[in-house]
């Protein structure tokens, strides 16, 4: 059996493309890393301490306070939210006014949360 030119091109390709994409497949991320803080339960957590810093204060802080008092908390996990910085803050505030269109300010925050 003789193969021609165009059949040995085509099989070479197919190699290739099988290859290619095997060599893709591998290097993708398959399992969730130790310290990724964007899932939605990382993102829960550090909303529930930054309200838990919000509650605890006295109300009177603009977001460079809160974002060092959230940094200074005893549950604040540096190496897990490595990423954190008032831009981060803002988004997850921003996310907690969307959540409870009522509020917008820390102050309404803090006065929402202690009348409960």
């Amino acid at each position: 059996m003789e193969l021609n030119t165009s059949t040995l091109m085509m099989i070479f390709f197919i190699i290739s493309l099988i290859i290619s994409i095997w060599k893709i497949y591998a290097f993708l991320p398959n399992k969730e890393l130790k310290d990724d803080d964007t899932t939605k339960e990382s993102i829960d957590e550090l909303k529930n301490l930054i309200l838990k810093v919000i509650k605890e204060s006295d109300g009177k802080l603009d977001h460079k306070e809160l974002c060092q008092k959230v940094k200074e908390h005893s549950e604040f996990d540096s190496e897990h939210f490595w990423r954190f910085n008032q831009n981060k803050l803002r988004q997850i505030l921003n996310i907690h006014f969307i959540e409870n269109p009522h509020l917008s300010s820390i102050e309404e925050i803090h006065k929402d949360l202690n009348k409960n």
